[in-house]
């Protein structure tokens, strides 16, 4: 049996798969990439309990959830975390603050699934934090030189062969770019600065000196 876990730079650095239980209109807004989003309540029943949270507290709120997800609907997603929990048997799971929904979770996981998978203590929001706070600690703490050049000089080519690095035009898929053609989709502010953490924390508090950063030529 694994403890839950509030370890946030291990779970990052070795890209422990991990299972959001949060609405899908939460994780669009901001995820971390690699995980799966398998959610307790979806954003229809999410905005119903909201409401009544706000009209009749905490315990109806509660009571309201259980009867939107229930049935079926309760069965299904009981599956589908099931079937994350089986294969990714080292992976957590996790809520917003890892609190209620992601306790609720591992509660059917357990009744009705015979699963004891553990949760990511303090959720996305402290697991955010923690990577905010990398960014600022390597600005604090690295030296930075910025790789600048014209589109083609080869900037790319130079990261590649650099043990230690960032590439902000890889994380931002910049349209403007001269590659920006080949872009499909555009991360958001959220995920771009979540990935560019994971990204630091491997790398730049990893070592102690110079770190190159590719950019976009003016």
């Amino acid at each position: 049996m694994r403890d839950n876990s509030h370890n946030y730079r291990e779970l990052f650095l070795h890209d422990i798969p991990m299972m959001d239980v949060r609405a899908p209109v939460e994780y669009q807004k901001g995820a971390f990439p690699g995980t799966i989003n398998v959610p307790l309540i979806n954003d229809i029943e999410r905005q119903k309990i909201g409401t009544c949270y706000k009209q009749q507290g905490q315990k109806a709120a509660v009571a309201l959830g259980h009867q939107l997800v229930a049935g079926q609907s309760k069965a299904d997603r009981i599956a589908a975390w099931a079937d994350f929990s089986r294969q990714h048997p080292n992976g957590y799971l996790y809520c917003f603050r890892g609190g209620l929904r992601s306790q609720i979770t591992q509660e059917w996981l357990k009744e009705k699934a015979g699963i004891t998978y553990p949760r990511v203590i303090g959720g996305y929001k402290a697991m955010r934090n923690f990577l905010l706070q990398t960014i600022e600690q390597a600005v604090a703490e690295c030296q930075f030189i910025v790789l600048g050049g014209l589109t083609g000089a080869g900037k790319t080519d130079v990261l590649l062969k650099l043990a230690h690095s960032l590439d902000l035009e890889k994380h931002a898929h910049h349209r403007g770019s001269s590659f920006g053609k080949h872009v499909l989709t555009q991360p958001s502010q959220i995920d771009f600065e979540n990935r560019l953490a994971i990204d630091v924390l491997k790398n730049a508090l990893q070592v102690t000196s110079v770190l190159l950063l590719k950019t976009k030529a003016s």
